[in-house]
């Protein structure tokens, strides 16, 4: 079934018309909410370092890679109903639309309740089975559970902002988290300085957040005019619909997880030079927090263009965008990664005045945000390759070019010469290898998929 529309003011026509316009169009907002979500993260740590103590900060620090970890994968998949939602979209479909929209929100809440029984359930498990010390464990548990008691708003907000990404509107959802993120502030403020609740204070503050950010996208996937209205009444699960979804965002969520785990080995490594390597160490990563979320943001301009794209079969449009993906995030990032080592230090005395600390922090900036532009290549093809409907092999190039490569370097390069920038050569090797094996994977599928095409049309013929 098809259907007319009319798009509103929010909507981006990917199919037709300039394409770089609307890329920034669509990336800069983007850009934008992932760098404040991570703000408006930092302001939690900060209130409870700042107000309750450090026991308290500990509490909440150890729950934060257990925390990531499951973002990761939820976020993964999200990326599976922007590319089917953007697909059925672009063509007109409007019963693949509806029931996208409907098999993916009710996936959100069904899985957000799962996820909050077994995480409320296990959060103790968890923690002690990464060591957390016994002294900040129940304070940790207390800010776990709290946090997966809104398990399934943030669920909700991350699937509805993914179906209106699918549509080009990318203003809203970034509106939303300001929204949110103001909310978060104000009430971290009141509850842990006005109520001195502590770490209770900081989790019922993002929960709250998370509530106010699901209701905005709720209300307004409720009020939009088209195919992709949500009604609560048909909130079904459809196994063909969710199945596609998977098969395309559960890859991403994979890849997100395993090259994480590398990133914890070589942290490992980095251990072994002491505290003034680890400090070092942790401040340069909160740097690549800001990098890596700009960076992604153009992956994603580029999966949901291609998708829209892959659906009118637009070939042209498709090669055009990814190369206009490619000099806006190289250009970016090239500018980004190199501005940072030029004013490194003075960055790096937001987070500490020692010296020792700062030089170290530098070493290892030279070797990562100099080339961090290979790395925005590394993650705009397999952004590509999803908007085509291919996601796993680019998860196997991705997990055997960065993990395997690191492992290597970690266990046979590294005890050899036993030092910070032989040990971050890795970062950009790791990509290039990467790079390498995407753009050989992506000729074949570009390849494939023209033959494809061609073959359908002669038979139409």
């Amino acid at each position: 079934m098809t259907f007319a529309t009319t798009k509103n003011k929010y909507e981006i026509d990917m199919c037709s018309g300039p394409i770089m316009s609307k890329l920034i169009r669509f990336s800069l907002p983007l850009v934008l909410s992932s760098n404040l979500q991570l703000l408006f993260n930092a302001v939690d740590i900060i209130v409870v370092g700042k107000f309750t103590g450090s026991q308290a900060l500990a509490a909440v620090g150890s729950t934060t890679a257990l925390i990531n970890l499951m973002i990761m994968l939820l976020f993964g998949i999200s990326l599976g109903v922007s590319v089917l939602a953007g697909r059925y979209y672009s063509t007109q479909n409007h019963e693949g639309m509806e029931a996208t929209v409907h098999t993916s929100m009710a996936f959100a809440l069904g899985g957000g309740i799962v996820l909050m029984c077994l995480g409320i359930a296990g959060a103790e498990f968890a923690l002690k089975l990464m060591d957390t010390p016994p002294e900040v464990l129940p304070q940790a548990c207390l800010y776990m559970r709290v946090y997966f008691l809104a398990l399934p708003f943030f669920m909700l907000y991350t699937y509805g902002a993914a179906i209106l990404r699918a549509v080009g509107d990318t203003k809203r959802p970034l509106l939303f988290l300001v929204i949110a993120g103001i909310l978060n502030v104000i009430m971290n403020l009141l509850l842990v300085v006005g109520f001195n609740l502590g770490v209770l204070g900081v989790a019922i503050a993002t929960a709250l957040a998370e509530f106010v950010s699901c209701v905005l996208v709720l209300f307004c996937l409720c009020r939009v005019e088209g195919s992709y209205r949500l009604r609560f009444s048909r909130l079904k699960i459809e196994a063909a619909y969710l199945k596609e979804i998977l098969i395309i965002g559960l890859p991403a969520g994979i890849q997100s997880l395993v090259i994480n785990f590398s990133n914890v080995l070589l942290q490992a490594s980095v251990n072994s030079f002491g505290p003034i390597a680890i400090a070092g160490s942790t401040a340069t990563n909160n740097i690549f927090g800001f990098l890596y979320v700009t960076s992604n943001s153009f992956s994603q301009a580029c999966m949901n263009f291609t998708s829209q794209n892959y659906g009118q079969r637009k070939w042209d449009r498709i090669a055009r965008v990814l190369l206009d993906c490619g000099l806006l995030s190289v250009g970016i990032m090239l500018v980004l990664g190199c501005g940072v080592y030029v004013f490194g230090e003075s960055i790096l005395t937001i987070y500490t005045s020692e010296a020792p600390v700062i030089q170290a922090a530098m070493e290892i900036l030279l070797y990562t945000t100099t080339t961090y532009f290979i790395f925005s290549i590394m993650d705009l093809l397999p952004g590509s390759m999803r908007g085509l409907g291919y996601a796993t092999v680019p998860m196997l190039l991705s997990i055997v070019g960065t993990v395997g490569v690191r492992i290597f370097w970690i266990f046979c390069v590294f005890p050899t010469y036993h030092s910070l920038d032989i040990l971050f050569i890795s970062y950009p090797l790791s990509w290039i290898i990467t790079v390498l094996m995407q753009i050989v994977y992506f000729r074949y599928i570009w390849m494939k998929e023209r033959r494809l095409d061609a073959i359908k049309q002669e038979a139409k013929i």
